[in-house]
């Protein structure tokens, strides 16, 4: 990273005039958030605007838009309003965390206390909040919903705050209370869970994490059913739903340049395995659907060489770039943000090839 430079990569901004969404490269630092538009996998100088950050505010995690649970919201001294959003739920509490030690970097306490929130409770990393669900919805040993009262009103198919902390607690996934309140506000950001009536609703707008769930035995949640939508036959005949079935491996922006154009556009990538494939998704768009993936058994990865410009590639694209072969022949290059990252996702692609 250059001198100065607290975090960057990839987000979606939506547009001030225009309520659009474009991925924009972003570059944080202590007193200002700068934003690039991308043109051919590298950054536009000079930058296309920037959030001076002297007496922002922000809202983590922000549920303004239902069908973009990952937001940040950040809220200048003049009142403009600024919606960012992350690849994933790490990725947002990381720019959350980086952007609000940045606005409260005169203020040390603040920024010690925002280091003890971060450590404060971690998922273990063998567990996963798909394995978490999956024990919840077990006939002999999970939640069982029922009916349930709130002000008079009767809620079907339902279970109680409390409940649900027991439950995490007898299972070996939480030590304490407070930690199973988190994890329980986890599974609702990750929407596997939703509130139900006045008092757990009126939770979700609590700025933390732990206090957005309740644990309490007059607070109603139920399971996240998620909206089925009626789509084309010749959509289920391309894509096939044992694609998406897999367990998330790895998840991130990259930028991939297209098959006929040549063109580079930024992708949210995911990585599966069980079957093991790797799905790209446009950002700009809502539905959450894959424009596009792939099988990897039987692919080929490898990095790219930095110096010049690689066979294959179209523009004057430099670094970070890798190639998968698949096993019917067809090329993908895509760009890293990082040499890092460029490491990282090519290490989890061969382990599933």
């Amino acid at each position: 990273m250059e001198d100065g430079v607290l975090k960057e990569g990839f987000l979606v901004k939506r547009g001030h005039i225009v309520h659009n969404w474009k991925v924009r490269w972003f570059i944080l630092r202590q007193n200002t958030l700068l934003y690039y538009k991308l043109e051919g996998g590298r950054k536009v100088i000079p930058p296309k605007g920037r959030i001076l950050l002297d007496g922002c505010t922000i809202t983590c995690p922000c549920l303004e838009y239902e069908n973009r649970p990952l937001l940040i919201k950040l809220k200048t001294q003049t009142s403009t309003e600024y919606f960012l959003e992350a690849c994933s739920r790490e990725e947002r509490d990381a720019w959350a965390f980086e952007i609000t030690g940045a606005i409260h970097a005169g203020q040390p306490g603040k920024v010690q206390q925002l280091h003890i929130l971060k450590n404060s409770f971690k998922l273990p990393p063998h567990i996963s909040l798909h394995r978490i669900v999956d024990k919840m919805h077990d006939s002999s040993s999970g939640i069982r919903p029922s009916p349930n009262m709130e002000q008079g009103s009767t809620y079907k198919k339902t279970f109680i705050g409390s409940s649900l902390v027991d439950w995490l607690i007898s299972n070996n996934f939480a030590a304490s209370r407070l930690e199973a309140m988190t994890l329980a506000s986890m599974l609702m950001e990750e929407n596997f869970l939703r509130p139900v009536g006045t008092r757990s609703t009126g939770a979700i707008r609590s700025g933390d994490l732990a206090e957005q769930f309740l644990d309490d035995s007059m607070a109603l949640y139920t399971f996240a059913e998620s909206p089925k939508r009626r789509i084309s036959s010749k959509e289920e005949i391309s894509l096939s739903t044992v694609e998406l079935s897999g367990t998330v491996v790895k998840q991130g922006y990259l930028a991939k340049q297209g098959h006929k154009r040549k063109n580079w556009k930024v992708r949210r990538f995911v990585l599966r395995k069980d079957p093991a494939f790797l799905h790209y998704y446009d950002p700009s768009k809502e539905e959450n659907r894959p424009v596009g993936g792939f099988s990897l058994r039987g692919s080929l990865v490898s990095a790219l060489e930095d110096n010049g410009v690689p066979t294959g590639v179209k523009g004057n694209v430099q670094g970070n770039l890798f190639k998968v072969i698949t096993k019917d022949d067809t090329h993908y290059y895509i760009q890293a943000s990082s040499k890092a990252e460029r490491s990282e996702w090519i290490e989890a692609i061969k382990k599933l090839t």
